[in-house]
């Protein structure tokens, strides 16, 4: 078979005998496979859409114009993006401080064990640094890590910088992080934390309240100076002091580093986007990352970042977006002194080492102990007082994760599952909630113009008994001005029906599906919207933490999926005058398929659904990560919607679950009711 051009083709295919089936099948996946928009414009595309919906600092003329807009951002994140659903009940739990045992530290200082409830049933393991001698009110630091997997916070860059703070005389607070150290197990990883978030319970609660509950158990101390308190961390320590420094007022100096970088900055700068917390569903409808610096004003801000940075956040394109946006609004207090940055060169790299301590040390003495002519921030040699992970080990009993807390609450979700029970409630349920999920999705009714791209017969297989010719047609659909969709329109014959197809893997992964729809008749229209296929990025890292930031700029993967498939619906109904079966492949397309379906009712008329999810539940009961299915973590979607529900939004229309599991069969059983009482006879597990 001689090589394909990328245009439109006549594809001679078998229709008879077995022999001839997989010849067919080959010639079709290589149409399917042509590339017309490639991986370079979904990308420009995503990044356009994201950056400008990132909010930008305004300008203001007086502290007190800032410090009004402060309350309100602060109260906006707090009770808007961070304390959403139950965790608005988490927040309330009262202080929960375990003291365990006290170990020699070095000379000057001991260290005293604990554990501290975060919120109910999720207790944090910490290591209290405590100076022996202690009078009057001294400084308190919380020291956070990041991304460091088993040592977690018996890594020794950590253990030495805590060491040192006791030394000076501080009270130094060295607290685990989720998903690190003693709290490294497969429930904490952050990419599960998006499982509350589908349950309509903020993902992002648990990581401030554990911040937040460490400055708490601080500030409980009898020597303790609320007048001088500060936090500082690496990577995603430098997340986690950026946020809960300048959303909690209580802290007075912050050392973030290499931690954080502008949503505007990131959407250019792929190494900066960041896990789950880093990128959370909403922030950006309120602030951007600028905003959070800016809020640090007057209180003293050390931005702290490595010049040859081989993990992300480098200064190069990182630092000066922050300092721009922040600089005016620490000289509204007159106090631009407090706010400075520090560019590290040795070694350069992702590090909290010597020279980046030094500096943080420095900016320590020069607001905690002013004048003091005693205060030296060089570091005072620690290494041979690093203890192992064992000897800092923390006690735990059974604990609660991401996992084991998405799980509490999907049990009872989602709210108001039972379909009503006669005709007239039925058709206002429908009504209700189909405007329900265009809103939880945030559903568009886009405007749609295709473009063919080429078309031209070539034959392809030979001249079998029984083979007819199959026209392939390239097309771009222009959404909006802002998505550009990739579709091949395959036809044989006089077609009397059109199927809209989609597949997890993309449109070259359905050779076979594409070949059984021709073989019954159907035109086939094969496309790949967002994140599917043509138009998944290139990396696959990026193809979930792009989703993430759609999520933080207040879009949502599924609903701009579907809005994709129900405005091509849209246009084939339009073009060949009969309403579309939607067809799909796997777990992803599947949900985007039910929900295209429930949002446009006019022009698709059918779904057949292979491989769909039985429940949105399964992905918390198999512990899925983010990343294996982005967009079904709608925040939200579980505690209004699962299958059952979906599916019977798109009744009367028939819903097909072809070959479906025990778990479809169990959550499905007696929609054939509900199809009755909207005067249809069908059974959705019954296919024919």
């Amino acid at each position: 078979m001689q090589a394909l051009p990328w245009i439109g083709t006549v594809l001679c295919v078998a229709t008879l005998s077995a022999a001839e089936k997989q010849p067919e099948e080959r010639d079709v996946a290589a149409l399917l496979r042509h590339e017309i928009v490639g991986h370079v414009l979904p990308l420009a595309e995503i990044q356009r859409f994201c950056e400008r919906r990132v909010p930008r600092l305004e300008s203001y003329k007086s502290a007190a114009e800032w410090e009004a807009a402060v309350v309100r951002l602060r109260q906006q994140v707090l009770d808007g993006v961070v304390f959403r659903g139950q965790a608005a009940a988490w927040r309330r739990t009262p202080q929960r401080v375990e003291w365990l045992e006290t170990i020699p530290g070095g000379p000057g200082y001991r260290i005293k064990k604990l554990r501290y409830q975060a919120l109910p049933g999720l207790m944090i393991p910490a290591l209290l640094y405590e100076p022996e001698t202690l009078a009057g009110h001294v400084p308190v630091v919380m020291n956070v890590n990041g991304h460091v997997g088993p040592p977690g916070k018996a890594v020794p860059y950590k253990q030495i910088r805590s060491i040192n703070e006791a030394k000076r005389g501080m009270l130094a607070l060295n607290v685990e992080w989720l998903g690190m150290g003693q709290l490294d197990t497969p429930g904490y990883q952050h990419g599960c934390m998006n499982q509350l978030d589908l349950c309509g319970t903020s993902g992002l609660a648990p990581f401030y309240l554990a911040m937040e509950r460490g400055l708490d158990v601080l500030l409980s101390l009898d020597h303790a100076d609320p007048q001088r308190v500060a936090v500082a961390g690496l990577s995603g320590g430098g997340w986690q002091t950026i946020f809960i420094s300048s959303l909690d007022p209580r802290v007075t100096l912050a050392n973030p580093v290499a931690g954080y970088s502008s949503f505007r900055t990131r959407a250019y700068h792929l190494s900066d986007l960041g896990d789950s917390e880093q990128t959370p569903c909403d922030l950006a409808t309120v602030l951007d990352y600028a905003h959070l610096t800016a809020m640090r004003a007057p209180r003293p801000t050390l931005l702290t970042f490595n010049a040859k940075d081989d993990c992300c956040f480098r200064p190069d394109h990182a630092l000066r977006p922050l300092i721009e946006a922040a600089g005016p609004i620490f000289r509204l207090y007159g106090k631009e002194n407090a706010l400075r940055h520090h560019v590290n060169d040795d070694p350069g790299t992702h590090n909290f080492e010597r020279d980046n301590r030094q500096a943080f040390y420095q900016m320590l003495g020069d607001f905690f102990y002013p004048g003091d002519k005693r205060f030296n921030p060089k570091e005072i040699p620690s290494d041979k007082e690093v203890k192992s992970p064992a000897e800092l080990d923390v006690p735990l009993k059974k604990n609660e994760d991401f996992n084991t807390l998405a799980r509490t609450l999907a049990k009872d979700l989602p709210r108001g599952a039972a379909l009503p029970s006669n005709a007239a409630e039925a058709k206002t349920w429908r009504q209700t909630r189909r405007g329900e999920l265009r809103k939880l999705v945030r559903a568009r009714d886009y405007s749609l113009h295709a473009v063919e791209v080429r078309v031209s017969p070539l034959p392809l297989a030979g001249e079998g008994p029984g083979v007819r010719a199959v026209k392939a047609t390239f097309r771009r659909f222009f959404l909006d001005g802002a998505w550009t969709v990739p579709a091949v329109e395959l036809v044989r014959g006089n077609p009397q029906r059109t199927a809209v197809l989609l597949a997890d893997a993309g449109r070259a992964s359905a050779a076979a599906e594409t070949a059984r729809l021709l073989a019954g008749g159907d035109r086939v229209l094969a496309v790949d919207p967002l994140g599917f296929g043509e138009s998944a990025l290139a990396q696959p890292s990026h193809r979930y933490l792009f989703p993430l930031l759609v999520g933080a700029v207040g879009e949502r993967p599924l609903g701009i999926q579907a809005s994709q498939i129900a405005a091509i619906a849209r246009w084939a109904h339009q073009q060949y005058h009969a309403p579309v079966v939607l067809v799909s492949a796997g777990v992803r397309s599947s949900l985007a398929a039910l929900v295209a379906a429930t949002i446009e009712e006019r022009s698709i008329g059918e779904l057949e659904l292979h491989g769909s999810l039985g429940s949105l539940k399964e992905s918390i009961e198999s512990n899925w990560h983010y990343e294996k299915a982005p967009e079904l973590f709608c925040f939200g979607l579980l505690e209004r919607f699962d299958v059952k529900q979906l599916a019977a939004l798109v009744a009367p229309r028939p819903v097909k679950f072809p070959a479906p599991s025990l778990r479809l069969k169990r959550e499905l059983s007696g929609l054939h009711d509900w199809y009755a009482l909207l005067g249809g006879k069908f059974d959705p597990l019954v296919v024919r």
